[in-house]
């Protein structure tokens, strides 16, 4: 049998850092983590069937893949990729199977996509998949609703991904969480009673690790310190671990604030060498955590709790989200201010999303508060499928992007560093690259990120340069990449002014077709621009025949212009293709790459043989 499994592309957010992944880090990395999941899941498949990972975020998908089942993943943020995926090989024929975090929440939605839905934890289900399917009598859903025992969960097959194109290298101790969050899925999808491997497992996977030379090293789970004697009980052992094998990795993680409460944990966390920790703080104010059901924050001062982490080497990455009940407008200033006075430079602040399946969508549906069609999968965005109670909806967006606005400023970016490098003083987090990946890093950080960044950037720089603690400043350094990385992200998707931004694409497209006016005669290029209220337009340019190199090499520029000036994107529909121009047409794209997350092309079906699109840089179009 022939597996091949695909993670899509994942759309671009806060969490894809892809200014830091383009411009600063090391060239062979493409993103930050890698599919865990589909690690897992080849190494439950039959030992005699032949695997393929294919991950999208760093590699183009095969249009025609040799493939007797093609599984699909995906997230809440990947199901409009993961859709389009489904159905593209389905219609060539092969066996499609739907899998992932959201196929899970939610199967139903799948139906009509695949041939076979696994929704839930796969340790047991997709061994009966694949026995079923060797026998010729699948089913169409295969569904967990049994609890799983992770000790039955085996070592990912790490060797089937390209693991020097990420940053970190995904693992997972525990599923499950102890608390009640209103808004929160994981507790509909894995419990509220933690379930642990041995550290005999997490061993085992770790050796793995250090056969492939990996250093960084992201403890997936949504809380690890969920059930808090077995989380010391592996603090433990990685500390001894660290030990026998010279301190070999570096640790991240996510968890709970009641971290802060416990100092053996934090010290046994210290020990094993975590550099840093992602907690949903969610809101400094107590009466927001206790509607949303999320008591844990609110049994000691939470600004106090993050200090205390800092104290003991940890940086702290933190969630935030505005939309409960109790927010009202006053709660950007106060959000802005707990961010700043915490230094919490990783400030991943969201707009509240009720999620399917969950207690928040179910209480505001009832409620008639949902809006219809609206996107529930990404709160990184200026929108949510909720309708706010103490403030209007437009009030919510406005103020969320002007909280963005205000925090990703250089000088509030330096204020943040210089507040939390006042206590953390020796951090452990270090740089994991070699020392020539690492100087490489500084120059490109200092030309992309500080220099071009003018007298402004520069001089906040220099005011954060912990010069009387040099073991601060690759931290210091990692906090200016994430903040510059951020704001570049906002600057691009958080358009205040649509209708002038569309305005400055209407006059690049009217000076692109006054250009190309010969070729747009003889009608072998369309040029036309897509308008859309309160969203950046689209520039299509569409190739209806031969197109000579002097239009490629033209065009570029003009290209180029729209791209850099606007928010647009541009769709490139290629109807026909010559040998001629394959030259020209390559060289277009290379020198437009940059821009690939807002670049869409669609190849004719019949010429995708010959126009070969890497889909992990740009947006491939696979509709008819």
């Amino acid at each position: 049998m022939k597996l091949l499994l695909i993670n899509p592309r994942f759309p671009e957010s806060f969490w894809s850092f892809k200014w830091a992944v383009d411009n600063i880090m090391p060239n062979d990395i493409r993103t930050i983590n890698p599919p865990l999941g589909l690690a897992t899941l080849a190494a439950l498949t039959p030992q005699d069937w032949d695997i393929e990972i294919i991950d999208e975020n760093i590699e183009t998908i095969p249009l025609k893949p040799e493939a007797d089942i093609i599984g699909i993943c995906g997230m809440g943020v990947q199901f409009k990729r993961q859709s389009e995926l489904l159905t593209f090989y389905r219609n060539q024929g092969h066996f499609v199977v739907a899998g992932g975090s959201y196929a899970s929440l939610c199967p139903e939605y799948y139906e009509t996509l695949a041939d076979t839905v696994v929704s839930g934890e796969a340790e047991y289900i997709w061994k009966e998949f694949c026995s079923d399917f060797e026998a010729g009598n699948q089913r169409s859903l295969y569904q967990e609703t049994n609890e799983v025992s992770l000790e039955d969960s085996p070592t990912p097959r790490f060797d089937l991904l390209s693991i020097d194109k990420y940053q970190a290298v995904s693992l997972q101790f525990s599923r499950g969480c102890p608390y009640r969050c209103e808004f929160c899925d994981i507790i509909v999808m894995f419990g509220r009673k933690p379930r642990v491997k041995s550290f005999k497992q997490v061993a085992r996977e770790l050796d793995e690790l250090r056969k492939l030379n990996v250093t960084n090293v992201f403890f997936v789970d949504d809380n690890l310190i969920g059930n808090k004697p077995q989380a010391k009980k592996l603090m433990s052992n990685l500390r001894d671990y660290q030990i026998e094998h010279d301190y070999t990795f570096l640790f991240g993680t996510e968890a709970s604030l009641n971290l802060a409460q416990d100092d053996e944990l934090l010290q046994l966390f210290t020990e094993a060498n975590f550099g840093w920790v992602f907690i949903g703080i969610e809101s400094p104010d107590e009466e927001s955590l206790k509607e949303t059901l999320k008591f844990q924050n609110t049994r000691s001062d939470i600004l106090s709790s993050v200090l205390h982490v800092y104290s003991y080497g940890i940086e702290v990455l933190a969630g935030f989200i505005i939309g409960f009940d109790n927010d009202t407008v006053k709660t950007f200033d106060l959000q802005y201010n707990f961010i700043q006075n915490s230094g919490i430079q990783t400030a991943m602040v969201g707009l509240l999303i009720a999620v399917p399946k969950t207690p928040l969508y179910e209480r505001l549906e009832k409620d008639g508060r949902l809006i219809k069609d609206a996107s529930c999968t990404d709160n990184t965005k200026l929108g949510t499928n909720l309708i706010p109670k103490q403030m209007s909806y437009e009030e919510m967006v406005e103020g969320y992007r002007n909280l963005y606005y205000r925090l990703l400023e250089d000088k509030t970016i330096a204020d943040r560093i210089n507040n939390k490098m006042n206590y953390l003083k020796n951090p452990i987090f270090k740089s994991t690259y070699t020392l020539k990946d690492q100087a490489g890093v500084f120059g490109r950080f200092m030309k992309n990120g500080i220099l071009k960044g003018g007298p402004r950037r520069v001089y906040h720089f220099l005011r954060t340069i912990p010069l009387r603690n040099p073991k601060q400043i690759p931290l210091v350094i990692q906090d200016w990449t994430v903040g510059i990385a951020m704001k570049d992200y906002v600057d691009r998707h958080f358009i205040k002014e649509f209708d002038e931004n569309n305005v400055l694409a209407e006059s690049y497209s009217e000076s692109i077709e006054k250009s190309f006016e010969t070729y747009m005669r003889k009608g072998v290029l369309e040029v036309s621009l897509n308008r859309v209220k309160n969203t950046a337009s689209n520039l299509s340019i569409s190739i209806k025949g031969i197109i000579d190199q002097d239009f490629f090499e033209h065009v570029a520029p003009h290209l180029e212009k729209v791209l850099e000036n606007t928010s647009s994107s541009i769709t490139l529909n290629i109807d026909h293709f010559h040998e001629t121009q394959r030259q020209h047409m390559n060289r277009l794209f290379k020198r437009l790459s940059r821009y690939g997350d807002r670049i869409y092309i669609a190849v004719h079906e019949k010429l995708r043989d010959k126009v070969n699109i890497d889909s992990s840089v740009f947006n491939l179009v696979l509709e008819n």
